[in-house]
């Protein structure tokens, strides 16, 4: 069952920053992130949304990839493979596109805009889906940043224990919200 954790931040950059150190630490097997949305709001109140996962460029190439080996074969039974590799390949990664263009996958995304509405002006916040994690080693690793929790699906005990190592100054009632 994979956790949600939704992050506050200060400043507009470091939401990035903490990702780019997930990201360094799910290549060592530390952490395994299922999704992750970074949202920024800018100093004119717009929110701008990265997701981790680019669902059109993914179907896209598997689309293609999918689209390019049923036209190969369909190909060889009216003797012309490769007009059939070539037109299969480009339904496929058009099909594909729309497809992943269309799916949600990981966070939902009106949660994510509607966590992404309360965020104060140049600051962010990251949404992470968590798999699995090593919380002793991944929360060592950011005990010099300060966040504050928005929401979280963790234990209240898993939680205590996030904000502390988040920030040490700050006791665990400061405000932080438990998603049901």
């Amino acid at each position: 069952m994979s956790e949600l954790i939704v992050l506050g931040f200060d400043k507009a950059d470091e939401a990035d920053v903490i990702l780019n150190r997930l990201v360094a630490l799910e290549k060592e097997y530390l952490i395994d992130l299922e999704d992750a949305v970074v949202a920024v709001r800018d100093g004119d109140g717009k929110v701008r949304l990265k997701q981790s996962v680019n669902l059109t460029t993914t179907g896209a190439a598997s689309g293609g990839l999918s689209g390019a080996i049923w036209g190969s074969l369909v190909g060889l039974l009216f003797l012309n493979p490769l007009a059939g590799m070539v037109l299969g390949g480009a339904f496929g990664a058009g099909s594909g596109a729309l497809a992943g263009s269309m799916t949600d996958y990981g966070i939902d995304d009106n949660l994510i805009k509607k966590l992404a509405d309360t965020i104060p002006a140049n600051s962010s916040a990251l949404f992470l889906l968590v798999r699995k994690a090593q919380p002793e080693k991944v929360l060592a690793e950011f005990k010099d940043m300060r966040a504050r929790i928005l929401r979280t699906s963790l234990s209240p005990d898993q939680e205590m224990k996030l904000q502390a190592a988040l920030s040490p100054k700050a006791s665990p009632e400061s405000g932080a919200a438990v998603a049901s």
